[in-house]
């Protein structure tokens, strides 16, 4: 329970779904499940079972895609645990689900359906990128009359808060879209976008996503740390994803009275390499003090980014205008990668080639200290930290947060 707020029993959800999912629709269709990977915390066993249980008898065909974005792919048995089939499942019918991973760096398995104009980019960032881009989304979607995204919604550091149609865009979209909405995310900065519901990037992936052709359907969600969940949404993504975001906003946000000179923020184990745990930074760094220190503890994580580290191990982690203003220098390198390093590092400034973040941002994890030094981040070896020594010290100036990621920390007065 978080204020008024009460988390639900499976019996309530399972009841809510059968009330307000118009099921009559998907009769005779092929519907196409797109869900979250396994570092969004989501109660899919039940609600894909729900779910399932109610369409597949309705529906020609019912397949599961995981929306990967730039994530790496799942292996089909992980993916079928995940959303709860297992020998033990009885769901009648569910043999014939298919499951899929995103392939958002394969272009055989993408297709383009428009391009943002260079108007367009220049009306929805409000001048600050002029350009024409690509919209391309996954191109198995062609084989399925209805798009169900089954997701949840938390304040999110580049589109404001995450869900709805960004399970389309980036979850199952090209590289051209991804790299540049993220760009734009980091030109405006996490602080400035994060928790925010009307942002210029939620402006983008609705845009991208009026050009499916599709039928679409969303089933957002909010959800507690330990995966119950406080309320469901469901209609078009647009409609859904209003009514989760702003009860998102009511659970997920955390309002401190002043900032914390140090920050614990531990990171989950289903953050695994720091592309993900990252958002113990995102998540944080507005209540960190000017030149304080925010932890990110996860002994159990020991790579940067399987998918972009290589990116990551050349440029390390700096404030926005270290990339702006060597622009040339860096133009080369995707953009989505420059918008990760930018909000890991935090704000800062650059100025006369001098580099001078707001925050200190330090690791303790498995990640060697000669590795975190070449990356431009500190390092703290997690054996020498006791979780507890953290505790009740909010008075001190210190802030432990045992599930870091999720929750959004603001001062009371922003």
């Amino acid at each position: 329970m978080v204020g008024s707020h009460k988390t639900l029993s499976e019996k309530e959800v399972r009841n809510w779904i059968d009330e307000n999912v118009e099921f009559s629709e998907y009769q005779n269709k092929k519907v196409l499940l797109i869900i979250p990977d396994t570092t969004r915390t989501a109660p899919l066993p039940l609600l894909f079972g729900a779910l399932a249980e109610k369409m597949l008898p309705l529906t020609s065909q019912l397949d599961v895609m995981v929306a990967l974005g730039t994530h790496a792919p799942m292996k089909e048995n992980s993916i079928k645990e995940m959303i709860g089939i297992d020998k033990n499942c009885s769901i009648e019918g569910i043999e014939t689900v298919r499951v899929f991973n995103h392939e958002w760096d394969n272009p055989n398995a993408l297709m383009e359906i428009g391009k943002l104009s260079i108007s367009d980019v220049e009306s929805i960032s409000n001048g600050l990128l002029s350009e024409e881009v690509s919209v391309q989304i996954n191109n198995k979607i062609k084989d399925y009359d209805i798009l169900l995204v089954v997701g949840p919604v938390f304040p999110h550091e580049v589109v404001g808060f995450s869900g709805g149609n960004k399970y389309y865009f980036p979850g199952i979209a090209g590289p051209d879209l991804l790299n540049f909405f993220h760009w734009l995310g980091a030109i405006i900065t996490n602080v400035g976008i994060i928790g925010v519901k009307q942002t210029p990037v939620r402006d983008v992936v609705n845009k991208a996503a009026e050009m499916i052709p599709n039928t679409k359907r969303c089933l957002a969600f909010v959800v507690s740390p330990n995966a119950s969940l406080y309320g469901l949404h469901y209609g078009t993504p647009e409609e859904a994803w209003d009514g989760a975001s702003t009860l998102s906003g009511e659970i997920h946000i955390m309002r401190k009275p002043k900032p914390f000179h140090t920050v614990l923020s531990c990171a989950p184990l289903m953050y695994d390499e720091l592309w993900v745990a990252g958002k113990c930074m995102y998540k944080l760094e507005p209540v960190v003090a000017d030149g304080g220190e925010l932890i990110i503890y996860a002994p159990h994580m020991n790579e940067i980014s399987v998918m972009h580290g290589k990116y990551i191990q050349e440029i390390g982690y700096h404030v926005r205008d270290y990339f702006t203003e060597q622009w040339d220098q860096f133009k080369h390198i995707p953009r989505g990668v420059l918008a990760h390093s930018t909000h890991v590092r935090g704000t800062g400034t650059f100025i006369n080639g001098v580099e001078k973040p707001r925050v200190k941002v330090t690791l303790a994890t498995a990640v060697p200290p000669e590795i975190c030094e070449s990356i431009n981040l500190g390092y703290r070896d997690p054996a020498t930290i006791n979780i507890e020594e953290y505790a009740d010290r909010e008075e001190e100036g210190i802030l432990l947060v045992r599930k870091a990621g999720e929750h959004l920390y603001r001062l009371e007065n922003e």
